[in-house]
């Protein structure tokens, strides 16, 4: 895969921060995105002028066993802390290997990366089931991010396993209070701050003045986050994944977290795609695949007009 003379690899192992291995992704025109095996983690992703469009915490160290904050957290078999297991699931926290035998996956892109993850001893311990988690991240020739993941039971013992999943997605915006996200809106979401009560979103669009941390349910497979002042608009496509988690912590709840800084809510706003109110349930040798795209484009946005692709950029 590698290029000649001054051309780049599409796709390049190598080492990032405190030596952990990562894969970085790179685009023809430019645009790239890195992956860290510990956690099948998505920590970049630029686009075609190297602006990064994802948020990671200054605070963010690098260590393991901890979970990397910001980028595109995997959490699974858990979400938030609805069940047994620690918050969000172990499978961010554990690290993936190249999945060298992919199955057949139609792919125009030449940039992408396959990775598995299977349960080692210690996790059946804590939840005792066999799987098979294969994740496939890819950059399309325009920049676009695309995250497939594909999740089989392989238990020999005949037993299904139910599990929830998001892909807990943290972007870099310029000012939170400018930022506004069409697509929930008149949607029944569970409110986290007020012990998951069910509500009925109102207004047209969502904009932020303080801590949020809804489970919007039956979100549509199109939404949009808004950024006024960067006129770049993010778009979000998903499937297989029918809720959609909307979270920043604001200001208290930033000064409580270690990892992350005082004022850096302001700066970040995570809209996850997931599977969170009602779990999955899989039976032996079934499998089940859910898929975000994400794309940025250059927008003097309307609201209401919520494909921004076809926007004429000013030279």
């Amino acid at each position: 895969m590698a290029g000649s003379g001054s051309e780049r690899a599409a796709v390049e192992l190598c080492k990032g921060i405190n030596g952990l291995d990562k894969v970085v992704l790179r685009g023809p025109r430019g645009s790239s995105a890195e992956v860290y095996l510990y956690g099948g983690h998505v920590t970049s992703w630029r686009n075609d002028h190297g602006e990064e469009l994802l948020f990671v915490s200054t605070k963010e160290i690098f260590k393991p066993p901890k979970a990397i904050r910001g980028g595109i957290p995997i959490c699974f078999p858990q979400f938030g802390s609805n069940g047994s297991l620690e918050q969000h699931g172990f499978a961010r926290n554990k690290f993936w290997s190249i999945d060298t035998d992919p199955p057949p996956f139609p792919t125009t892109s030449k940039s992408f990366i396959d990775l598995i993850l299977k349960p080692s001893e210690e996790d059946m311990q804590k939840w005792p089931h066999s799987y098979e988690f294969r994740l496939r991240v890819a950059l399309g020739n325009g920049g676009d991010l695309m995250l497939t993941s594909r999740v089989r039971n392989t238990n020999a013992d005949g037993k299904p396993f139910t599990f929830a999943f998001a892909y807990h997605t943290y972007f870099s915006v310029s000012d939170i209070s400018e930022v506004r996200v069409e697509g929930l809106e008149t949607l029944d979401y569970l409110d986290n701050l007020e012990n998951k009560e069910r509500f009925t979103e109102q207004g047209d669009a969502l904009t932020f003045e303080s801590e949020v941390d809804k489970v919007y349910l039956g979100a549509p497979t199109k939404i949009a986050i808004l950024d006024h002042e960067k006129k770049r608009t993010f778009v979000l496509r998903k499937d297989g994944l029918p809720d959609a988690v909307v979270w920043n912590p604001w200001d208290k709840k930033a000064k409580t977290m270690t990892d992350f800084g005082d004022d850096e809510y302001m700066h970040m706003l995570c809209v996850e795609a997931a599977a969170a109110e009602k779990p999955i349930t899989l039976k032996p040798g079934e499998e089940w695949k859910g898929r975000l795209e994400l794309s940025a484009v250059p927008s003097s946005y309307c609201s209401g007009q919520l494909d921004p692709q076809k926007v004429l950029q000013s030279s």
